[in-house]
């Protein structure tokens, strides 16, 4: 498995496609790994070169807890390493944080941003529901250093099942995919380490950031991300927005279908 030696981590990448083609980046949700991009890597490869890659604390990247680092300068080195230019870059959940703070910290370097159910940083908080705070203070009441299994398993169901529905309304073959992509980072439960924020936060800084943007969220998604994905589609100058129906914060697992078809015809739009 190719990895890039970094200080603190060794960090796990995947390249396909030809070297020529226009780049994407694909960044992971935090209950995934780069795994959750598989379904997808085939038709995407066909007409660019698709690198994906765990962030520290994820999948098969390996980090000293101890060494701080920032996520957009790893995003950022890896394409150094690669010798990429540049990249649209396509992240879901923690990893469209990443995705934006890397358009942010380097706009030259970013083609265009995907945000699927991103987190925004410095985003002022967004009260949960009292039933979605009730399901939060169930996965907090977990620690992750006594039963990381559980706490994984509990935080991944949350996030899978989203708000306005329960598991009995899931596809099945969905939650257990969901599960799957989420257990290889059992072992990274309690070792995130110090992560060095962007400063300014994104919050502040999106209507400067003039590239192309698609921002998606699930209909089923969570208060917060609800919230956030309707900033990203207001403040960001050059926005397509769109709610992908059945599906909580996972949609590109949960309709892998739909969401590909959307992003393949955004990136043909945008010549990305």
């Amino acid at each position: 498995m190719p990895h890039l030696e970094l200080p603190g981590a060794e960090l796990h990448y995947e390249t396909t496609g030809r070297a020529s083609a226009p780049v994407l980046l694909l960044i992971p949700a935090g209950i995934a790994t780069l795994h959750m991009w598989d379904e997808h890597v085939p038709a995407l490869a066909e007409s660019h070169l698709v690198v994906r890659y765990d962030p520290r604390g994820f999948g098969a990247t390996r980090h000293d807890a101890a060494v701080p680092f920032a996520n957009h300068a790893d995003a950022l080195a890896l394409l150094d390493h690669l010798g990429l230019a540049s990249a649209t870059v396509i992240g879901a959940s923690r990893g469209g944080g990443i995705a934006i703070d890397t358009a942010l910290t380097a706009p030259d370097r970013v083609d265009g941003l995907v945000a699927v159910s991103a987190r925004v940083g410095g985003h002022p908080d967004v009260e949960p529901t009292p039933a979605e705070q009730h399901r939060f203070d169930a996965v907090e009441a977990i620690d992750p250093l006594v039963d990381p299994v559980r706490y994984i398993a509990e935080e991944t169901a949350l996030f899978a099942v989203g708000t306005g529905r329960d598991a009995s309304e899931v596809d099945p073959a969905f939650l257990r995919r969901a599960h799957e992509l989420a257990a290889p980072n059992v072992s990274h439960a309690a070792d995130d380490g110090e992560i060095l924020p962007l400063e300014p936060a994104a919050h502040d800084r999106l209507a400067g950031l003039d590239r192309p943007a698609l921002v998606l969220v699930g209909e089923h998604d969570l208060s917060p991300f609800l919230a956030q994905y309707e900033t990203l589609v207001t403040a960001l100058p050059d926005a397509a927005g769109v709610r992908i129906s059945d599906a909580a914060h996972l949609p590109s697992v949960e309709r892998p279908e739909e969401f590909r078809g959307i992003l393949l015809e955004w990136l043909a739009e945008h010549d990305l």
